[in-house]
């Protein structure tokens, strides 16, 4: 039986091992050699002590310094993912949750259990498949889920583009969670990285309205089998296969956005191609008024970045096919 990523997760492989709960309420993440290339902290602007950033909350997280190892290496593994992006990243904070409290050392044993029981399904000693994974979040969202765990008033906001449930990005690509990071008043940026019990994962396409997994042999979501960019945790399981266990906080550089949108720009297509009101308006003449609805919603969704020009033509794929746009985008050339 195939899974989704049965290749180790990159921290999970370099960094931790499963969880241990000991009396003090706090969880053991073991450490090993960290001997990968990194950005270096001259270039991330990430250097010296503990940076002073605003108090986030004290319920269960401790701050963690330069020279701690878990520090360090999700640093490091964090910048060197971002690529020339991380340039634009300063003051770089982690905290780590302690899982302190009885509610939390349930959550904790909660997880383990699922765990286990994610094995049994896939044969005994079979991949759980957890993985490693961002969820951009607000700083009030953050302080809900630290305190709560998730819920409907700590639930990271997204597009809903692929179901009910909460969108996380692969630990080796947080780029998609860090556009996803709103600032707060002081300009801080919170990202989540989280274990997640993945199992075996099944394709969500575009605008679906999926909130659970579609029969008993998946357990999550993806938005591709063969390079998932987002993993989709149902509402279902929101409590018991995600584990936050660091919140990375950051601020950015003002040319951040500017920097978004030369990405942006350099996935313009070389090929034929149409701007988007002018391709509704061809498709107008062939769809019925529930689909242009649709579709000239996403678009709208698009224009406020609530989601990605990739998404919102995966979108428009769906609903009016690619033969039907080969000959609208032909159509529109000739013209």
């Amino acid at each position: 039986m195939a899974y989704i990523g049965n290749q180790y997760n990159h921290l999970e492989k370099d960094l931790y091992k499963a969880p241990t709960v000991f009396s003090s309420g706090s969880t053991s993440l073991d450490t090993a050699n960290d001997k990968e290339s990194v950005v270096s902290d001259c270039e991330s602007g990430v250097s010296g002590p503990c940076f002073d950033q605003p108090s986030l909350c004290n319920n269960g997280l401790i701050q963690l310094c330069s020279g701690d190892k878990a520090h360090d290496l999700i640093t490091r593994r964090f910048l060197s993912n971002l690529g020339s992006m991380a340039v634009h990243i300063k003051d770089l904070t982690i905290q780590k949750n302690c899982f302190a409290g009885v509610t939390w050392q349930a959550r904790l044993q909660s997880f383990q259990i699922f765990n286990k029981a994610m094995e049994k399904k896939c044969g005994g000693g079979g991949d759980a498949n957890v993985k490693y994974a961002w969820c951009a979040a607000t700083r009030d969202e953050v302080c809900k889920i630290v305190e709560h765990g998730f819920g409907h008033c700590g639930l990271p906001k997204n597009s809903g583009l692929y179901g009910h449930g909460i969108y996380l990005s692969p630990d080796d690509s947080p780029m998609e969670s860090v556009k996803n990071a709103v600032a707060d008043k002081n300009g801080v940026r919170y990202l989540m990285l989280c274990r997640v019990i993945l199992g075996k994962a099944e394709l969500v396409q575009p605008g679906s309205k999926q909130c659970h997994p579609s029969s008993d042999e998946f357990d999550s979501g993806v938005d591709d089998l063969s390079s998932p960019k987002k993993y989709v945790v149902w509402s279902t399981h929101l409590n018991t296969h995600i584990l936050p266990e660091f919140i990375v906080s950051f601020r950015a550089t003002s040319s951040l956005k500017g920097f978004l949108g030369m990405q942006d720009r350099l996935k313009m297509p070389t090929s034929p191609w149409i701007s988007f009101p002018a391709l509704i308006s061809a498709l107008s003449k062939y769809l019925p008024p529930t689909a242009m609805n649709l579709i000239s919603k996403y678009y709208r969704d698009h224009k406020d970045k609530k989601i990605s020009r990739h998404e919102l033509i995966q979108l428009v794929r769906q609903f009016a096919g690619d033969k039907l746009l080969i000959a609208v985008i032909k159509s529109s050339r000739t013209k």
